[in-house]
């Protein structure tokens, strides 16, 4: 979540017209993230988030983001249901931007979550994936395999005043990846950014899921690999095996993983730790002038795919047989 897009309280009161919410009685910008423009507001009826869609995101996607917050949430996973205004409709335009609102869900995420938390999100990723059977609307993952070359083309030689031959060690990388990726993993619908911000907690308790503008149609267990990315690393940039097994455990416990997945998610993890590389490197070069937003440091996710460079069967990430 961040700001990009400036919004006014005369704009927003005139807005909430279209709703039945009351009148406006606060809002403030929440600068987290990295992708849209986002506000908490209060109203007469309560806390919500209302979010402003940037231009990464295609207008034609929204119909999809907003239908499946609805149908996960009526099999049973707890996330932000879009609020419909007088006229039925959940989307409109704020600001020359497309909007929406969704309802506010209660609790706090943890920047360094215990393996506790790492189990609880493993339970949920799985719930989610099996929920995610039977929506009716289908999107590519426009950030899988084959949107990585774009945006290290764009990157270009900036990648080089990043660190010094990270250009040429990030075409290496992305030569191997799409020499050997896997394409026919057990697929579905995936969240594809579920890392802890986006995952609320009431204590041990998971009490919600957020942000679902990346969800899209792709292998399951490479959601699982996002997870292992941003959940089970240590601030030394360590692997911890031990939230490793507990996150890996608790999703086999609710959808079993064949071999073929298990095998393949050394290449999962080294795809996953590319993609937030890749897509850190090109924001940390082009932060809008004026943005208020922090750019996540891309280095982060080069020393993590070090690490998955060196990992050969998944056992290094805790998977116990």
């Amino acid at each position: 979540m961040a700001v990009y897009t400036d919004v006014s309280a005369e704009e927003l009161g005139e807005f909430l017209k279209d709703y039945d919410l009351g009148p406006l009685l606060s809002f403030k910008g929440i600068a987290e993230g990295v992708e849209n423009s986002n506000f908490l507001i209060e109203t007469g009826r309560g806390r919500y988030i209302l979010t402003l869609y940037e231009k990464r995101v295609n207008r034609d996607d929204l119909p999809f983001f907003l239908g499946l917050m609805g149908h996960l949430a009526d099999r049973g996973i707890t996330c932000p249901l879009p609020v419909k205004g007088h006229d039925g409709q959940a989307l409109r335009m704020l600001a020359g931007r497309p909007a929406a609102i969704v309802t506010f869900l209660e609790g706090v995420s943890y920047r360094r979550p215990s393996a506790t938390h790492c189990a609880a999100l493993g339970t949920v990723l799985a719930g989610l994936h099996e929920a995610g059977k039977g929506f009716g609307l289908s999107r590519g993952n426009a950030l899988s395999i084959n949107g990585w070359r774009p945006l290290a083309e764009q990157a270009g030689e900036g990648a080089d005043k990043v660190a010094v031959g990270l250009g040429q060690a990030i075409r290496n990388e992305l030569a191997d990846l799409e020499a050997h990726w896997p394409r026919t993993l057990p697929a579905g619908i995936i969240h594809a950014d579920l890392f802890p911000n986006n995952v609320l907690f009431v204590g041990d308790q998971l009490s919600g899921v957020i942000d679902f503008y990346f969800a899209a149609n792709d292998a399951l267990a490479y959601d699982l690999a996002v997870c292992l990315n941003a959940w089970c690393f240590e601030a030394d940039y360590s692997f911890n095996l031990t939230k490793g097994r507990a996150m890996i455990a608790a999703y086999r416990a609710k959808r079993p993983l064949n071999r073929v997945e298990i095998e393949a998610l050394p290449i999962l993890c080294r795809g996953a730790a590319l993609r937030f590389l890749l897509t850190r490197l090109v924001d940390w070069l082009n932060v809008p002038p004026g943005a208020l937003v922090r750019p996540l440091d891309p280095m982060e996710y080069w020393k993590k795919l070090r690490f998955h460079q060196g990992v050969e069967t998944a056992s290094a990430y805790g998977l116990m047989d």
